[in-house]
């Protein structure tokens, strides 16, 4: 029945900013652009390594959602990595605060998390 995850929707508050984020910083690849102008929003395909992956939306006013303490819902993204250490240096040359790394108890690889402008929780895994 299902076969993968097809994509992932995330609304910001401030479009131009989490548009430089998510492209300039994290580096996704802008898929397509368009401006519904009906419903006041942006919305922007981004993909990552040639998969299509984020739907980034802006609307006008959209309400806060809980971040921290976590909250029911989508807890995170996680994103696999090569060198977390390497990554950890490349955000913070845009001050990006990372948390300690940690090591998964289970599988013994190094993760870490940061934060997208909107305070949505990013993992880093390493593989």
């Amino acid at each position: 029945m299902l076969k993968k995850i097809h994509h992932i929707a995330i609304i910001c508050s401030d479009y131009e900013k989490s548009k430089h984020f998510y492209t300039e910083i994290l580096g996704f690849e802008i898929k397509q652009e368009v401006y519904r102008k009906e419903r006041q929003s942006y919305k922007l395909d981004l993909a990552l390594n040639w998969n299509y992956c984020i739907e980034l939306f802006s609307f006008p006013n959209p309400p806060e959602r809980t971040s921290r303490p976590e909250a029911c819902g989508l807890r995170h993204l996680a994103f696999e990595v090569d060198d977390i250490q390497s990554t950890i240096e490349t955000l913070s040359k845009y001050n990006i605060k990372t948390e300690p790394i940690r090591i998964d108890e289970f599988t013994q690889k190094r993760f870490t998390f940061f934060e997208d402008p909107d305070q949505l929780p990013i993992e880093l895994y390493e593989v």
